[in-house]
C-alpha cells in the first residue's frame, strides 16, 4: 500500500469507489470533459495526492501492471501498436491519467508523484514504465522544436519501437527534417515528459492526433534499469 508525506503534499493509494471517483472528478476539470471514466479504471491502482493544508487533491493518476503477454490490453494499446513489446520479458507498468489541479501549480507536487511511482515501481519489481505522454492541443506548430529534439535524442530503440495504429497521426521523426532549438524544445516540452526524458526515457517516432482529449501524444517509455544512479537516489530519496 503506497503512502508518503513531504512537506505540503501527501500520496496515498485509493482505496474506496469515493477516493476513485474524486479522481475521475478532478480528471474530468483538468482535461476538460463531462466525464472522464473508463473500463480502464477497475484494472488499475489509482494514486492521490492531497495538499496537508485542505486535504484538497491536487494531483492523481492511475498504474497498471502488465506483462508482453498482456500489454495488448493496455490503454496505449488502442493508439499504438506495441507487438514489438510483446517480447519484453519483464514486469512492466502502464502509468495514465496523470493530471495537475491547474490552480494548484507546484513543482513539489510533481516530485511527491514521482515519489510514489518509485515506490510503486519498487514494491513490486518493475521494469519498463511506460503511457502517454500529452502536448497539449492538437496543433504541431507550437511544438516543432519539442518534436525535433525527440527525433534526434529520444525515439525507443528499434527493437521496442511501436508502430502506427491510430488513424491520425504525425510522423514527426519521417517529416521533420530541421534542428532543434533546445532553448524553445524544452519550453514547449510537457513538464511529466520531461521528467521522463532526465530519466532516460524514450518516445514513440509518431504522435497521436487525440481529438476527444484535445492533445496530441507519443508513447513513452523508461527501463527502470537505465535510469542514470544520482536521479535513481533522488526518485528513493522522495520515496522514502
Amino acid at each position: 500500500m503506497i503512502g508518503l508525506k513531504k512537506g505540503r503534499y501527501c500520496a496515498r493509494q485509493a482505496s474506496s469507489k469515493t477516493d476513485v471517483a474524486a479522481a475521475q472528478n478532478l480528471r474530468a476539470r483538468c482535461f476538460g470533459l463531462a466525464t472522464d471514466v473508463d473500463d480502464f479504471d477497475d484494472r488499475c491502482t489509482h494514486i492521490l495526492i492531497h495538499r496537508t493544508a485542505d486535504d484538497a487533491l491536487v494531483c492523481c493518476f492511475r498504474m497498471m501492471p502488465l506483462t508482453g503477454a498482456t500489454i495488448s490490453r493496455s490503454y496505449s494499446a488502442q493508439y499504438y501498436e506495441l507487438s514489438a513489446l510483446a517480447a519484453y520479458d519483464g514486469k512492466m507498468v502502464e502509468m495514465g491519467r496523470f493530471c495537475i489541479d491547474p490552480d494548484a501549480a507546484d513543482p513539489d507536487i510533481l516530485r511527491v508523484a514521482w515519489g510514489a511511482m518509485t515506490a510503486y515501481v519498487d514494491e513490486i519489481g518493475v521494469e519498463l514504465l511506460f503511457g502517454c505522454s500529452s502536448f497539449a492541443g492538437t496543433e504541431t506548430a507550437d511544438y516543432l522544436d519539442a518534436f525535433a529534439m525527440l527525433k534526434a535524442r529520444h525515439l525507443a530503440p528499434t527493437r521496442w519501437l511501436p508502430r502506427v495504429k491510430a488513424p491520425k497521426v504525425f510522423k514527426y521523426a519521417a517529416r521533420l527534417r530541421r534542428k532543434p532549438n533546445a532553448k524553445k524544445a524544452m519550453l514547449r516540452m510537457p513538464p511529466l515528459l520531461r521528467t521522463y526524458l532526465m530519466m532516460g526515457g524514450w518516445v514513440s517516432d509518431h504522435a497521436v492526433v487525440d481529438d476527444r482529449m484535445n492533445t496530441l501524444h507519443v508513447f513513452t517509455g523508461v527501463e527502470i534499469g537505465a535510469i542514470p544512479p544520482a536521479r535513481k537516489r533522488l526518485l528513493r530519496a522522495v520515496a522514502e
